[in-house]
């Protein structure tokens, strides 16, 4: 039998079907006809067994039923588990922030976010009302230049804001009330170190990534926007034949339904929520890069 050129440039597919603990797979021939089904165990002799059937086939693309597990680049799980501590950051920074606004409410305002790391440190060495009592203009300047304060606050400016903010815990409760500072202050010192961790090891990925160089020329993409951007939009090119398809699977574009002469345009319920979250942030970002 000849083989025409149309039925030779036929691309051969496989898709994966995910279970606990063995994983089914089928490769299929350009008419959709079953060429190869095997199953194979949800270890790592197995994993490797499955590459090497899919490439013995001659397997071109491989669809997988669920967007995680150890056939997912590592990427997508990296960026997934900072942005879950991201989460978590903001959290603890709430907390602490509805805690200092009873006992120590001077120390909200003072610096532009609670959980940066002047903010902290602030906090470790003025832990009260009371030990923050103890601060003069002088004495104030002294101890940011002692911790590199680099803001363009004045320090008298600073100082100002914390002589006129209303009086918060002293006394007996005083010493009570940080602890509870300092513990909250341990937890995002801990969570920011591991974020830090975390991105470093996402930077690291992208860089060996063939895709990385057009993620990062996105306006305002960076390092980990442009990594979150190609860990759940993906490198399989024909996920997405067109912008609207991409735009669609994100829920970022309309959802029309007619019915009769009615017709209705709403929001898109049904969407891979993770892509359209880093569809959203790189969107609300990338309009700052044009004046």
């Amino acid at each position: 039998m000849s083989v025409t050129p149309e039925a030779s440039a036929a691309r051969v597919c496989a898709g994966v079907d995910w279970a606990k603990d063995d994983h089914a797979v089928c490769v299929v021939g350009a008419e959709g006809e079953a060429l190869v089904r095997f199953t194979i165990a949800h270890d790592a002799a197995g994993l490797k067994d499955m590459v090497r059937q899919l490439l013995k086939a001659g397997a071109d693309e491989v669809g997988i039923e669920r967007p995680d597990g150890p056939v997912v680049d590592a990427l997508r799980g990296t960026v997934r588990a900072r942005r879950d501590l991201v989460a978590h950051r903001v959290a603890v920074a709430n907390q602490l922030r509805a805690h200092l606004q009873i006992v120590f409410p001077a120390a909200v305002l003072l610096f532009a976010d609670i959980d940066s790391d002047i903010s902290l440190r602030f906090l470790e060495r003025f832990t009260s009302q009371t030990r923050a009592d103890w601060l003069s203009v002088k004495r104030l300047t002294a101890w940011l230049a002692g911790v590199g304060y680099c803001g363009r606050t004045d320090p008298a400016v600073l100082h100002t804001r914390l002589a006129g903010a209303p009086r918060g815990a002293d006394g007996a409760h005083a010493d009570t009330h940080a602890a509870t500072t300092q513990a909250y202050v341990a937890v995002l010192r801990a969570i920011t170190a591991q974020i830090q961790t975390l991105a470093e090891s996402i930077s690291e990925q992208l860089t060996l990534h063939p895709d990385q160089q057009t993620f990062t020329s996105l306006p305002r993409s960076g390092t980990v926007r442009a990594a979150r951007l190609l860990a759940e939009i993906g490198d399989a090119r024909g996920r997405f034949p067109t912008p609207e398809s991409l735009a669609c699977l994100a829920g970022v574009a309309p959802a029309t339904r007619q019915s009769g002469k009615t017709k209705s345009v709403g929001f898109r319920y049904g969407a891979d929520k993770q892509l359209r979250d880093a569809l959203c942030d790189f969107a609300g970002a990338s309009r700052r890069a044009n004046p």
